[in-house]
């Protein structure tokens, strides 16, 4: 491990008398440079960026001027030199370093501005395999770096919020302070890192390689919270270069700030309501503590959201609303009828708009789209020392992936209900139970520790509701019951039938499957296997 040299105290306050600028994206980038030319601060700089600031008429030095090396191998050799690396990682108060630059002709670089080749876009928009390989930085990176370690003399600025920083600080008396600097040089760190861990995964995911040896996450700032899951935890909110669109693509349009809680509901929304075809029908979902609490089809959102809401309106107070469609005025006068959190739609209408602006507390929350419940990724969970990866639940279950195991053949109804049922299940914690009649929820246990208390909760919930509607029998009357999991024991199905279902559908798997199917049959209950589990914790 190397030994950190007697170097001598960074100096609070360093001046700036040339700087490197070397950009991708080049937007305030002229201004910028006029402003350090302004302020006699010599401009070196590269290819493009170059003639970015001589066609503003700036005085500006190219790299090769420094080098004695031309711009070679189709740019990918420009910066690399070691008069550019020294200049930037020269310590100028050293003696030895201050000889070593005086007698190799090596000037000091004070002000870096860096940002990359743009790897991140280039993959998402879909480039094939030798594009995005020529979309990886190398110089950018590497200078980033040198500036970086050396934040005792250089000032270091990978995106244009931080060379506003810098220039705030230059216009007071043409110099940086040692609290900046280290700032930059950490914000410069994170930005090499995200930048690596994107290149890694795309690298992965190439390669098809599901568990490669090396891991790596990362995430832009999108908003610090007041705290986190309780209000003696911190917390904030990052977002992946290239988000799936759902939390990190929304546009709040009134209301409080969104809590932790509030972010994790609300995806848990979202991913939920995307389930269902908006070209289809109509969708809402409500969410309480990351379960839903109601869900229901109907023929516009207005409906859809009544039924949702009948299922449990108990739970649904300060619950998180989600919404497959374009939200209208109907709907949104709906909602305000109760208490709600956050209201989360596609898009919404402007009358839609003017309904909430009048609960001013009440977040309004819009997309711009819905995410495809079928893509692929990865979702991550820290422990004690690590994390765990999973590939996202995909699955879609369909008619035709059923298998009825019982001597009944479940009803055209029924397997529609069965469907509803388990595509809710697999948004429920587990052990999940969720009874659903006609396109709506009847009664959802969630997050229980045995699947019979979970069919007894939801049965609960669903003659709770229908006491409160004033209807003479229980929501779970004739309704198709949904197991996230399989039946270990032939109780949590005749728990589930005693509720009233008719049908049930269920992975499959244990060893007493055939106990079970037999309690069925019994019963002259439809049951079917999916073969899929859809267990959530």
């Amino acid at each position: 491990m190397p030994e950190a040299p007697d170097f001598p105290p960074a100096p609070d306050r360093a001046a700036v008398k040339r700087a490197l600028l070397s950009v991708s994206d080049k937007t305030g980038l002229a201004d910028a440079a006029r402003v350090l030319s302004q302020m006699g601060v010599e401009l070196v700089s590269t290819g493009g960026t170059r003639a970015a600031i001589a066609a503003a008429g700036l005085p500006v030095k190219d790299i090769a001027e420094l080098t004695g090396f031309p711009e070679m191998m189709d740019g990918r050799v420009k910066t690399l030199h070691p008069v550019v690396h020294g200049g930037l990682l020269g310590v100028r108060d050293a003696p030895e370093h201050a000889r070593a630059m005086g007698e190799h002709g090596i000037g000091g670089i004070d002000l870096v501005y860096v940002n990359l080749y743009p790897f991140e876009a280039t993959v998402a928009a879909g480039a094939d395999y030798a594009t995005a390989v020529e979309n990886i930085d190398i110089g950018g990176p590497a200078m980033i770096r040198s500036a970086a370690k050396n934040h005792a003399y250089v000032a270091v600025c990978t995106e244009p919020a931080d060379l506003a920083e810098v220039l705030a600080e230059l216009k007071a008396d043409g110099t940086t302070s040692l609290a900046l600097r280290k700032t930059l040089a950490a914000r410069a760190y994170a930005r090499t890192a995200s930048y690596d861990a994107a290149i890694s995964a795309w690298f992965a995911k190439a390669l098809e390689d599901p568990a490669p040896r090396r891991r790596a996450f990362a995430g832009a700032l999108v908003q610090t919270m007041r705290y986190g899951e309780n209000p003696h935890q911190q917390a904030a909110f990052y977002a992946e270069a290239n988000p799936r669109r759902g939390v990190a693509t929304l546009r709040q349009l009134q209301g409080k700030e969104l809590s932790y809680n509030n972010i994790a509901d609300t995806d848990a929304a979202i991913e939920l309501v995307a389930e269902f075809d908006a070209g289809v029908s109509a969708a809402v979902a409500i969410i309480k503590h990351a379960n839903p609490c109601g869900v229901a089809l109907g023929s516009d959102l207005a409906d859809a959201y009544r039924r949702a809401l009948q299922c449990d309106p108990v739970s649904a107070f300060g619950g998180i609303v989600a919404v497959n469609r374009r939200l209208d005025a109907a709907a949104a006068r709906e909602m305000v009828e109760i208490f709600t959190e956050v209201v989360v739609a596609p898009e919404a209408d402007d009358e839609a708009i003017a309904v909430f602006a009048r609960k001013k507390n009440l977040r309004l929350l819009l997309t711009g789209g819905m995410p495809d419940p079928a893509s692929a990724g990865d979702v991550f969970r820290q422990v004690a020392g690590g994390f765990l990866v999973q590939s996202r639940d995909a699955s879609r279950i369909t008619a035709a992936d059923l298998k009825v195991v019982t001597r009944r053949q479940p009803t055209p109804d029924e397997v529609r209900d069965m469907l509803f049922a388990f595509t809710v299940a697999k948004h429920v914690k587990s052990n999940a139970i969720v009874y659903a009649r006609d396109g709506q929820t009847a009664g959802i246990g969630a997050g229980q520790m045995n699947r019979r208390d979970s069919a007894r909760i939801a049965a609960l919930r669903a003659g709770e509701a229908a006491e409160m509607a004033g209807l003479p029998k229980s929501l779970a009357e004739g309704s198709a019951c949904a197991s996230d999991a399989f039946f270990p024991f032939a109780d949590g199905l005749e728990q589930a039938i005693e509720a009233g279902a008719t049908a049930v559908i269920q992975p499959g798997g244990s060893m007493r499957d055939a106990e079970v199917i037999a309690a069925a049959d019994a019963a002259g209950v439809a049951m079917a296997f999916t073969g899929v589990r859809v267990f959530r914790h």
